[in-house]
């Protein structure tokens, strides 16, 4: 699918979606509980492959209205039928991994053809380590995986430099182990906030985890989650992108983001961000509502070791911003559905802007961004922050634009909904 932008003047009032990262969480951990319901989940692409995948170990899943009704497997997941195809959700991938790890037989996790380049290894030698038997059909890290069960709590090792994920489903799936386990951190954890929203769901389902200072995490075994009723918060990620138009190509009137209550989620920082580059941004904590209205905006240096997700959006941002904005710390972003800080150098550079990317930030002089055709990469994070780069640049394509639905399915619903010029080529 190809998107046409033209230049567009924003006003009005919108909704952020839910958050994908508290749903997934919500979900598989719902799926070990034993009868949950889950209020206001994100129903999306990565979502799907979450609740299909849980359903494929056993759980059953009902959505009513705005809900999602779960009866789970009580710890104790069932093997799978069939081979389990995530699609391309790499969180789906790394959790299912380790619930997989928990049955007494095979399961096969494969995905698209980006899933089959994300690395595993790190996940994949602990889970051996722990006594299942866990394996890449190309030996090479990456899916189709072949997980035998016979998981067993022990003292294990992991690097936290790669992807967050892999702790993230560990944490989820140790308590529910018959013995006691003890997770220790090598060298720095990045994303830290994701294993903050994990511990936090964790908490919620009645589960305990001693987390000492992000460095070592004791679990005591034979627990039982118990995630009786929840409700999913906004999603800052998501929100960026509304929050960012809305301070590029947003009428004088301003415009209203709603639903983004302060939560443990990393890219709650770009209200700072917003507010370091001195965006007119005035975000009310207790109503949940930001009003943005446009301005000049001034380059900054941001560190995103805990929040890769914005890296698109803040490069945009920084591509229009006086001066220069600098983005480090930001290697781990190489490895998310497209290497990201490769994706949007090229692209922002087909836009007429000065950037450089070195291995691990990116170098942004702002400027003028120009029309272009562009590329989406089949990644929802770099297809949104480029339609929001063509709005203020105008004749702007995107290509790949079916890949919102990997996050927010109704994204260009709701930027037209506030008066962006978008037409929709089905291709």
């Amino acid at each position: 699918m190809k998107v046409s932008i033209k230049s567009s003047y924003l006003e009005g009032e919108i909704y952020a979606p839910s958050s994908k990262s508290y749903t997934h969480r919500a979900i598989t951990i719902a799926a070990l509980s034993n009868n949950s319901v889950i209020h206001r989940p994100l129903i999306s692409e990565d979502t799907k492959s979450t609740i299909r995948a849980c359903e494929m170990f056993g759980a059953k899943i009902e959505q009513h209205n705005s809900d999602l009704i779960i009866k789970g497997v009580n710890g104790h997941p069932q093997i799978p039928d069939n081979v389990i195809d995530i699609a391309n959700s790499g969180t789906t991938l790394r959790f299912m991994t380790a619930i997989a790890a928990l049955t007494d037989g095979i399961t096969v996790l494969t995905g698209d053809e980006s899933i089959r380049s994300r690395p595993n290894g790190p996940l994949i030698d602990v889970l051996n380590s722990m006594g299942s038997r866990v394996y890449s059909t190309r030996n090479n890290g990456c899916a189709p995986l072949v997980i035998h069960g016979g998981v067993k709590g022990s003292d294990i090792q992991i690097g936290g430099s790669v992807s967050s994920q892999f702790i993230s489903a560990l944490l989820i799936t140790c308590p529910v182990l018959m013995e006691e386990s003890t997770i220790i951190i090598r060298g720095d954890l990045k994303s830290k906030p994701y294993v903050d929203i994990t511990l936090e769901l964790i908490e919620n389902a009645g589960g305990c985890i001693e987390n000492k200072e992000y460095k070592m995490f004791k679990i005591i075994p034979g627990q039982k989650y118990n995630l009786k009723d929840y409700t999913v918060p906004g999603d800052f990620s998501s929100a960026s992108y509304l929050l960012a138009a809305a301070v590029l190509a947003g009428k004088r009137t301003g415009i209203t983001v709603k639903n983004i209550y302060p939560s443990r989620q990393g890219d709650r920082k770009i209200i700072n961000i917003l507010e370091q580059m001195e965006a007119n941004i005035k975000w009310n904590r207790e109503t949940g509502d930001a009003i943005v209205k446009p301005g000049k905006l001034k380059g900054v240096t941001v560190d995103v070791g805990n929040t890769p997700d914005l890296v698109p959006t803040i490069a945009v941002l920084g591509a229009v911003a006086q001066g220069t904005t600098i983005i480090e710390n930001a290697e781990h972003v190489r490895y998310k559905e497209t290497d990201r800080l490769h994706a949007i150098t090229v692209e922002l550079r087909k836009m007429g802007i000065d950037i450089h990317e070195e291995q691990d930030r990116l170098i942004i002089n702002g400027g003028h961004l120009e029309g272009a055709d562009v590329h989406g990469w089949h990644d929802h994070r770099i297809v949104m922050a480029l339609t929001v780069a063509g709005m203020v640049a105008g004749d702007t394509t995107v290509d790949t634009a079916e890949s919102v639905a990997i996050s927010y399915p109704d994204f260009f619903e709701d930027i037209r909904s506030l008066g962006a010029k978008i037409q929709i080529d089905e291709e």
